[in-house]
């Protein structure tokens, strides 16, 4: 027997393969390494805003309990203040921050990623949504948590050598997707959100940088969290008779909404539009003061329900157990989301479409008294979500796993579907892609 062929042998060779195997380049474990480290800080990142958005909105609430006029003075100065900030070179940090990801995803081109996606940028975001929490602003933290996501794996990428702008696009992806997955709590709604939302070249939807960074994010996020759903375990369920009725009536209703919301945001020039851009341009200090001052004059009519990201009132509605003035809760709710992101200051717009397409379900049920309320106003909630975003697969597996319930699955999936179909008469183009419309544009005009 030859030394080769000897046991010994055998295992020597295979042995050899096993240490050239691509498993073990420095390169591999260069990206893993960063990735896993990506994953990581962007988990903990959503934790801490997450908390800090509660502790934000709950000192506001503070602020009520002793002077509920206080937010007529006090609402308008911050948002002005807020406005002030975000001139000239800071204009990054206005809005959710999904769209800007969205363009540094379609813009391979390092100087507009770079940009765009700063990491004091990414920061900056967070703190001023924060503010923006304590005077009552109806903004959400989900878009600036996508935003943040895409900031750290981005720097990331560029702190482990990958340089390349594609390669930097597949950080980005796999940033946003993680961020959506530990705002919501929610790891498929990440992927299909990275799916449906952000992804544009098919090369790199599934690719496991994208999957294994929700994987490790969602990890993170229930070892330190929990295994929860944010809205509570929902109980509700419809048989088929009541079904079609039930989402025909939301999907269309709230489809219609959140497509009309979605245009009044986007300010395409025309009509009323053309005058909201030219007073905001002409002074958008003052103009966001204005808008501040409006939605205290909201909150007033509303009790002081429709501040904040509206996740209570969500919660509530879902749960039948809203204490909210619920006839004019999603209008009143709808108008004071669309006066916050007329401001321009940082803020997203997935929780408080939620509360409103929740309210819109309420109001939706006293019509069909057969069907149960709960399941109404989750499947108004999940239209309205679709309409707004343009996005029917995340905002279904978005709501199936905020409230733990898998037997709508399918009623959620056909109101999704039919809310978006309802939004694209007044919104044919989904509104994060829209505003990344815009930004690519400038960024063509300008080279």
């Amino acid at each position: 027997m030859t030394e080769s062929s000897s046991p010994s042998g055998v295992l020597n060779r295979h042995f050899v393969k096993l240490r050239q195997h691509p498993f073990w380049e420095k390169s591999n474990w260069k990206w893993r390494i960063a990735l896993w480290a990506g994953a990581l800080l962007v988990a903990l990142a959503a934790i801490v805003f997450a908390k800090a958005s509660v502790l934000a909105y709950a000192l506001f609430l503070q602020l009520l309990h002793y002077n509920k006029w206080l937010p007529l003075l006090l609402t308008p100065l911050v948002f002005a203040l807020l406005a002030w900030i975000t001139e000239g070179r800071f204009s990054v940090v206005r809005g959710s921050g999904i769209p800007q990801v969205i363009a540094a995803l379609r813009i391979k081109n390092h100087e507009f990623q770079n940009k765009t996606l700063l990491l004091p940028a990414a920061i900056g975001k967070m703190l001023l949504t924060l503010v923006a929490l304590t005077v009552g602003a109806s903004i959400g933290r989900e878009g600036p948590t996508v935003y943040v996501g895409a900031g750290i794996f981005y720097w990331i990428g560029k702190r482990f050598g990958f340089n390349d702008p594609k390669l930097a696009s597949r950080f980005i992806l796999a940033g946003g997707a993680a961020g959506i997955a530990a705002a919501f709590n929610t790891p498929l709604a990440g992927v299909m959100f990275a799916i449906e939302e952000l992804a544009d070249g098919f090369e790199y939807r599934l690719s496991g940088l994208l999957l294994t960074a929700v994987i490790i994010g969602g990890v993170v996020s229930l070892g330190i969290m929990g295994n929860y759903a944010y809205f509570g375990k929902v109980q509700a369920s419809l048989m088929l008779n009541q079904a079609w009725l039930a989402v025909l009536a939301t999907g269309i209703v709230c489809g219609l909404a959140g497509g009309l919301f979605a245009r009044l945001i986007i300010l395409n020039q025309n009509g009323l539009s053309t005058h909201i851009v030219r007073c905001r341009a002409r002074a958008p200090i003052l103009f966001a003061a204005g808008c501040g001052l409006i939605l205290a004059v909201l909150g007033i009519f509303s009790d002081s329900s429709i501040y904040g990201t509206g996740y209570d009132q969500a919660r509530a509605f879902v749960q039948n157990a809203a204490q909210t003035p619920a006839e004019s809760f999603g209008l009143l709710k709808m108008l004071a989301n669309i006066v916050s992101y007329w401001s321009n200051i940082p803020g997203g717009i997935f929780s408080p479409s939620l509360a409103v397409g929740a309210g819109l379900g309420h109001n939706i049920a006293y019509f069909l008294p057969q069907v149960p309320p709960s399941a109404v106003v989750l499947l108004g909630m999940s239209a309205y979500l679709s309409g707004v975003t343009g996005a029917p697969l995340t905002s279904t597996v978005i709501a199936i796993e905020l409230t733990d319930n898998q037997d709508m699955v399918i009623p959620i999936m056909a109101a999704c579907l039919l809310g978006r179909a309802a939004a694209s008469l007044f919104s044919p183009v989904p509104v994060y892609k829209a505003f990344a419309n815009r930004i690519m544009k400038e960024f063509e005009q300008q080279h």
